[in-house]
């Protein structure tokens, strides 16, 4: 899953998301009162998009050039800082962010410093959500990547320590699948960063 994949993966459709946001997203950070956030893995910026539409400043980093150029198309005047990095070696600014989000990122099990870079942008007092794919059934879906290759909700749950106080750890209904994908629910993971 290297930049070309992205890339190719991005340029085979004129849009691959939605354009909606993530509803996770919506029903976790809904009545959170806005500040910094940052969006890892943006694509299109959907996400990116409400938030900054709810008064959040977005800083939205992704690896594809083409995700990255059709969000900002779509961004109009919206206050999002479009960033182009790879995840597993980008390093945002420690306790920077009021909210940091990271919906269906694949973060390889080889990037575990990508992990701890993630949770260290987290402010204090601030939150962290993690959204992933529960990949009960994921054997029943043909895919070229290994779901076991890569950090899940859970297994980031495991690295906080007693300076986080987790929220939501949780598989629930996802609120509309991809057709064809065979995904059904999701795990959301919602921490808050102590003072």
């Amino acid at each position: 899953m290297d930049q070309q994949f992205w890339e190719d993966l991005y340029r085979a459709k004129d849009q691959l998301w939605s354009g909606a946001p993530n509803g996770a997203l919506v029903a976790e950070v809904a009545e959170l009162p806005p500040g910094q956030a940052l969006d890892l893995g943006c694509g299109e910026g959907a996400d990116a998009l409400w938030l900054a539409g709810r008064g959040w400043l977005v800083t939205a980093v992704d690896l594809s050039r083409v995700a990255l150029e059709r969000a900002a198309a779509a961004a109009g005047d919206a206050k999002v800082s479009w960033t182009h990095a790879d995840l597993t070696t980008y390093t945002p600014p420690a306790g920077a962010f009021d909210l940091v989000v990271a919906m269906y990122g694949a973060i390889p099990h080889t990037a575990e410093q990508a992990v701890q870079r993630m949770l260290a942008a987290v402010a204090p007092g601030g939150t962290l959500l993690v959204g992933g794919h529960d990949l009960t059934h994921m054997h029943e879906h043909q895919s070229p990547l290994d779901p076991k290759d890569y950090y899940t909700p859970g297994e980031i749950a495991e690295l906080l320590d007693d300076t986080w106080t987790v929220l939501v750890n949780e598989t629930r209904p996802r609120v509309s699948a991809p057709p064809g994908t065979g995904h059904v629910n999701d795990v959301v993971l919602r921490a808050r960063k102590e003072t």
